[in-house]
């Protein structure tokens, strides 16, 4: 009987501290700590000539913050309602994970990486929860609570600037580190030294699909820095191609292509050209390839102005630039490619349109791909 009467009052403290009723919303919670707040706060009060006064002041005020930060958290609120009574140590074992950072990497890759696809080699340091104790620090499996902060992590220092005035400075515990818990030495793990983490290096390989385009990331799920609870955030690498080689370069790397113009074409400085299915390959579908769009820079006259025996002429008086000729065997090997007119800015603008309407046409069952973490390619 008496247990039930106690632990009717407890889940009822915040509430009362706040003024509000087990019923209010949290627009009510908002008003009323806001108003309390302003009201308590120590800040507000002029003199405090008396410290006795003033720590019943902070004491207050800090009762008023955690109320509400409790209670305007809609879990924190449910599991106070229910566990308020309980003893402060089983509700440490119900209170929520919080959410560890990703960690962002850069993965320098080449034009040749993209259209081909290739493994890279990535070195990882990270922290995991040490396989000894299971991430508590301690050989018992326990830990105490710190009394330097009485367990918040916090500690609150007050300073005299002058005129009756106090000052009041929040910072991290020194004794805790911040963590509320405290382990004695005996009792500290040997592995982890009472960090609760140790560190793992290893190298994963980092598959490079054919058809990924620069910016595109790859995930490693969960692969972040561990800690207790704490989810572990994922590892993100972003491809970067920095240096592009020219066209002439791009087409010696992926494919031999023999290209021809028609008799008496003049190409003009600007033109663009493309050649179908000979592009960069398409994303988790290879065999189907883009186009491969050709920018010319050139200053020739045009059409027709220069007759052959001109042509001949000037061709004499030239002197010739110094190129490379290809062998009949050579041409033999080549696979022949026809060029066409293209408006380079229409194909451009007409490109996402047409990665949008891609995206939407596949099957819905097709498999997606798949501080501080320190990376270091290889």
């Amino acid at each position: 009987m008496f247990g039930h009467a106690s632990r009717k009052s407890d889940n009822t403290k915040y509430y009362a501290v706040l003024g509000v009723s087990k019923n209010a919303n949290a627009d009510e919670l908002k008003k009323a700590y806001k108003k309390a707040a302003i009201k308590n706060h120590p800040d507000k009060v002029e003199i405090l000539r008396s410290f006795t006064l003033f720590r019943l002041i902070v004491n207050q005020f800090k009762e008023l913050a955690q109320a509400y930060e409790v209670l305007s958290d809609p879990e924190k609120r449910e599991i106070y309602d229910q566990y308020a009574f309980l003893n402060p140590r089983y509700r440490s074992h119900v209170r929520r994970q919080k959410q560890g950072e990703d960690v962002v990497h850069t993965l320098r890759v080449s034009l040749e990486d993209l259209y081909n696809g290739t493994t890279k080699k990535l070195s990882l340091s990270r922290n995991i929860l040490c396989l000894k104790c299971k991430g508590k620090g301690s050989k018992s499996g326990t830990s105490g609570r710190c009394y330097g902060c009485q367990g918040t992590g916090m500690k609150i220092t007050t300073r005299s600037i002058g005129l009756g005035m106090i000052q009041q400075m929040q910072h991290v515990c020194p004794e805790c580190q911040g963590s509320g818990e405290v382990i004695s030495e005996r009792d500290k793990c040997p592995p982890c030294k009472g960090n609760k983490v140790t560190q793992e290096k290893k190298v994963k390989d980092v598959h490079v699909e054919k058809g990924m385009e620069n910016g595109q990331k790859i995930v490693f799920e969960g692969q972040a820095d561990e800690a207790p609870d704490t989810i572990t955030g994922d590892i993100v690498l972003y491809c970067n191609s920095r240096s592009m080689p020219s066209s002439s370069e791009s087409l010696m790397i992926f494919t031999q292509l023999l290209v021809k113009s028609n008799p008496g074409e003049v190409i003009k400085p600007g033109q663009s050209k493309a050649i179908n299915d000979e592009g960069m390959p398409h994303y988790q579908r290879p065999f189907m390839k883009g186009n491969l769009y050709i920018h010319f820079n050139v200053e020739f006259p045009d059409s027709g102005i220069l007759s052959p025996d001109q042509s001949r002429n000037l061709q004499t008086v030239l002197s010739p630039k110094p190129s490379k000729h290809l062998t009949d065997m050579e041409l033999d090997e080549c696979e022949e490619a026809t060029m066409h007119d293209v408006n380079i800015e229409d194909e451009m603008r007409r490109k996402p349109r047409q990665q949008y309407r891609e995206a939407y046409d596949e099957d819905d069952d097709d498999d997606e791909p798949m501080p501080r973490v320190q990376c270091a390619q290889q």
